[in-house]
C-alpha cells in the first residue's frame, strides 16, 4: 500500500492507494493507481478500496471502474478471465480487454441482434451456450457505452 501525503497547513492526510494493472491475453490496457476499483465478479459487483481481503475470482462480461486518488474515472470493458485482490493491489487477467472509448455501438447493437436470433431459433443445430456468452457480451458491451456516456454527460 503507498501513502500519499498531502499535509496542508499542518494536517496530515494519507490516504491509501491500489496498484492497478488490467491486461487482456495481447496487452496492458491499464496501469496505475487508485482509490477505488469496481470490478464485474461472476458473483457480482466487486467494489475494491485499499485493505480489502485477498480475492480470486472470476469475471463477467462488463465494466471496470477505476478511480484515482483526484476523482478521475476510468472505464474498460472486459470479458472473461480473473481477477485478483490483495490488500494493496487489483490484477485483472481479462480474455478480452479495452477502454470503453474504443467500443463500437453500431457493432455491438449487430452483435447483440444477431446472438438474440441465434437463441430464438429452435434448432438443435446451435450451440446455446456459445449464443449466451456472446449475448452476454454485447449486451456488457453496449452497457459499457452507456454508462461512459452517462459519466462524461455527468462531468460537463
Amino acid at each position: 500500500m503507498r501513502v500519499v501525503d498531502g499535509a496542508t497547513q499542518g494536517e496530515v492526510k494519507h490516504m491509501a492507494l491500489l496498484k492497478v494493472d488490467v491486461v487482456s491475453t495481447e496487452r496492458s490496457i491499464f496501469s496505475g493507481e487508485a482509490r477505488f476499483v469496481e470490478v464485474p465478479g461472476s458473483a457480482g459487483e466487486l467494489g475494491v478500496l485499499p485493505g480489502h481481503t485477498p480475492l480470486l475470482s472470476g469475471v463477467r462480461p462488463g465494466t471496470v471502474r477505476i478511480e484515482a486518488s483526484d476523482g478521475t474515472e476510468t472505464f474498460l470493458y472486459i470479458a472473461g478471465g480473473f481477477v485478483e485482490i490483495q490488500p494493496d493491489r487489483v490484477t485483472v487477467l481479462a480474455d478480452t480487454a479495452m477502454r470503453a472509448e474504443s467500443l463500437d455501438q453500431a457493432r455491438a447493437e449487430r452483435a447483440r441482434e444477431a446472438a438474440a436470433a441465434l437463441l430464438e431459433q429452435q434448432t438443435g443445430d446451435i450451440d446455446y451456450a456459445k449464443a449466451q456468452g456472446e449475448l452476454a457480451e454485447a449486451v456488457a458491451q453496449l452497457q459499457a457505452i452507456r454508462r461512459l456516456r452517462k459519466h462524461k454527460e455527468a462531468s460537463r
